[in-house]
């Protein structure tokens, strides 16, 4: 029933639904207990009338005050949107009408913006809007492939399925991600790490030996030779070298974004790197699998799911793969067929996608392919992390260890001199 509401649309257009505040209320119950609480509305009018309905006197009505310093609350998470779909599908599944449950949800959040979110769709909802209307209004936090599943259960009347399946989705997602970036971010940390206490070494502590070298009188070893140079021109220029590191870091991350051509050729060379290519392989086509399964399965037409699909990949090189396609499947060829022509997915998935199709069930032999593919990114992520741990201490020890032994050179020469 609640499902049929949230799809139907308004017979007139209505306009937009207003913004809400939250307000903070004190009051008192039937028994002369105290009690507060905090309360979304439009304006205190709605607030006051809302507790006058439960039996509380309302005494004090006001518009919750910001935070003395920045905004409240972190960002919405992709996290966030996976656990919001987990909790509205329970809900609509226990038979909660849409509106209540969005209620439930946005009064529970303890993210302050993410909370805000959802009493707003929940505004639009019980104007009149139909739920991917009103999440259509957030494209940020509810990206294309999340409302176009939306839109396609509330046109079966399966809305709550193809959520719980969203859900789902979302959770392998970040999932997957996690591992992703586990995969790369123990390594970055270590070696940044290294380089800061590197610098700190050449900076503070180097010229400290220089300045007792400086009294031997005695050459000094090439390698602390060398040291002492790097540390001189360290002492000199670091706000140069800090500077244009910070600099080059952001103007790639920007030149990224902006340039399709070096976002191209950078995912290309990235997929050819050993070990790190093979992850990002098998996350791409995870991803891929999992991404047409649940559009198709939710009823999206097979050549608009592959247009949703392919910015789901994570891989340029793979979405313009998809695109291909897309493109194949448009004009009458199969899709195992078409997947062939890109040179880029492996046998399994060709062959599985061709039993699927002959059998009538794609997104069933799609969901093992992601399975098989997630299964081996998190394999491959466990055995990266085992291999780097002794390659990680190797390069600290050449790093940091190298300029202990340089520094500690000279002294060894004077002592087998003296001695």
């Amino acid at each position: 029933m609640s499902v049929t509401r949230s799809a139907a649309k308004p017979a007139t257009p209505l306009r937009r639904a207003e913004a809400m505040t939250m307000f903070v209320w004190e009051g008192t119950d039937k028994r002369g207990v105290v009690m507060k609480g905090e309360q979304p509305a439009k304006n205190a009018n709605f607030v006051r009338a809302e507790l006058r309905k439960q039996g509380i006197t309302p005494k004090v009505v006001k518009v919750k005050p910001k935070p003395l310093f920045g905004s409240s609350g972190r960002r919405v998470t992709p996290l966030d949107i996976a656990v919001f779909s987990r909790q509205i599908a329970t809900m609509m599944k226990a038979g909660v009408p849409i509106v209540a449950a969005l209620e439930i949800i946005g009064s529970g959040n303890k993210n302050p913006k993410m909370q805000t979110l959802v009493n707003t769709v929940r505004a639009d909802v019980e104007s009149g809007l139909s739920l991917s209307e009103a999440i259509g209004k957030h494209p940020v936090q509810f990206d294309e492939l999340y409302r176009n599943l939306v839109r396609a259960g509330e046109s079966a009347g399966v809305l709550e399925t193809v959520l719980d399946t969203v859900a789902t989705y979302k959770e392998n997602l970040e999932a997957l991600k996690g591992k992703i970036k586990k995969a790369m971010f123990y390594p970055a940390m270590v070696v940044a790490v290294a380089l800061i206490v590197s610098s700190i070494l050449l900076i503070f502590v180097v010229p400290q030996f220089e300045s007792v070298f400086q009294g031997f009188g005695a050459d000094l070893p090439a390698f602390t030779q060398m040291i002492i140079g790097l540390s001189d021109f360290m002492v000199a220029w670091w706000w140069l070298i800090f500077g244009a590191l910070a600099i080059g870091i952001v103007a790639l991350i920007a030149f990224y974004k902006r340039s399709p051509a070096f976002q191209h050729t950078l995912d290309k060379v990235v997929l050819k790197v050993p070990v790190i290519g093979q992850i990002m392989h098998n996350s791409s086509l995870a991803r891929f699998s999992r991404t047409l399964a649940v559009t198709f399965k939710a009823g999206v037409p097979l050549v608009e799911a592959l247009d949703t699909v392919a910015g789901a990949t994570g891989n340029t090189v793979y979405e313009q793969a998809v695109l291909r396609i897309r493109d194949d499947v448009s004009v009458g060829h199969s899709v195992n067929v078409a997947m062939k022509q890109t040179d880029l997915f492996p046998h399994m998935v060709t062959q599985m996608t061709a039993i699927g199709e002959e059998a009538g069930a794609l997104d069933t032999m799609l969901f093992k392919v992601a399975e098989f593919y997630e299964q081996e990114v998190n394999n491959a992520v466990d055995a990266l992390s085992s291999l780097l741990e002794p390659l990680i201490m190797v390069f600290l020890g050449v790093v940091v260890g190298g300029m202990v032994v340089a520094m500690y050179l000279p002294i060894f020469k004077l002592g087998a001199v003296v001695g």
